[in-house]
């Protein structure tokens, strides 16, 4: 098959929407399939249309749409579509009503979703291969908070936390682009004054990857997730993660997870980072849920449910 991915971010714009279009790129070639990967679909003779975000890439929807009614169509629902615009945007639902078949990507997607459509729906957990790494002896319990600097990330929360822990060793490293001059001016302010607070900037995706795998640990702060890719890297990699407790991150790691806080909880989070720190027991309750976890991010496990879609579809 002749397939294109449409998605509103380019490569160059490195954030989770980007890396999924990339990945399920190289998964669909490796089945066998010619892909093509852009902004938008213009026309282009193609079997099979993937379009990742409901209300953004309604154009390119509409257009498929027209031109090939007979030709199937899978939409892949991002966090801002299953947590806001589907309740809010006529575009938005007008594509999940256009779509073939439906994508979350962890199963707490589905309950946002109206029954007539979860039937078209299926759930692909976003996979990520392991990449070996081990904190450096003496150099601090370093956090990893990965992720650009953008409001639905929360990016400071774990910042702001540590700023009460002032007889610990943390060491929080953030990787991420500022969107925007307030949020850069503000970041590095916290730098300034937060002695915890180490903010790296924009890194290739490898560099992040290696960042990632040798810290002690993961902090996702964010108000709003489908998923998060960064998420499956944790796993992949044995990093233990905490996360603010929303759907679309308990979706993967489970309702019982024991590394919860509330969004925008900052003495929660400073509390939870302080036990994860000192208590040796609860940092290897956090490193074995996630072990458990390892078999929903295998690569052969999102490839094999790839595979299984296109078979339903032709």
């Amino acid at each position: 098959m002749t397939i294109h991915i449409v998605t509103p971010a380019g490569p160059e714009d490195r954030n989770g929407n980007s890396v999924t279009a990339l990945r399920w790129a190289r998964i669909l070639k490796r089945l066998g399939h010619r892909v093509f990967v852009a902004r938008e679909y213009r026309g282009e003779a193609c079997d099979l249309l993937v379009a990742l975000h409901a209300r953004k890439s309604a154009p390119s929807i509409r257009r498929f749409k027209k031109l090939h009614p007979e030709k199937p169509l899978i939409v892949a629902l991002t966090g801002t579509d299953l947590y806001r615009d589907i309740r809010t945007s006529a575009a938005a639902r007008r594509s999940l009503d256009s779509a073939t078949r439906l994508i979350v990507l962890q199963s707490m997607g589905l309950k946002e979703l109206p029954r007539r459509l979860r039937r078209k729906t299926r759930v692909i957990y976003q996979s990520a291969s392991r990449v070996k790494g081990r904190p450096p002896k003496g150099n601090g319990f370093i956090v990893s908070v990965i992720g650009h600097l953008r409001p639905v990330k929360d990016p400071l929360r774990t910042a702001l936390a540590a700023r009460s822990l002032n007889h610990s060793n943390l060491r929080i490293v953030h990787a991420g682009r500022a969107l925007g001059r307030d949020i850069e001016r503000r970041t590095r302010a916290e730098m300034a004054r937060n002695p915890h607070y180490r903010w790296l900037g924009e890194l290739p995706h490898w560099k992040t990857r290696r960042l990632l795998a040798g810290s002690h640990l993961l902090s996702l702060t964010s108000v709003m997730e489908g998923s998060a890719n960064v998420l499956s890297e944790a796993i992949a990699s044995s990093v233990p993660v905490v996360a603010s407790k929303i759907p679309g991150l308990v979706g993967t790691l489970g309702n019982d997870y024991p590394g919860y806080f509330r969004v925008g909880d900052t003495d929660g989070l400073a509390r939870l980072l302080k036990r994860v720190e000192s208590d040796k027991s609860f940092y290897r309750t956090l490193k074995s849920r996630g072990a458990r976890l390892k078999p929903l991010v295998d690569p052969r496990r999102e490839r094999a449910a790839w595979k299984a879609l296109i078979v339903e579809l032709r």
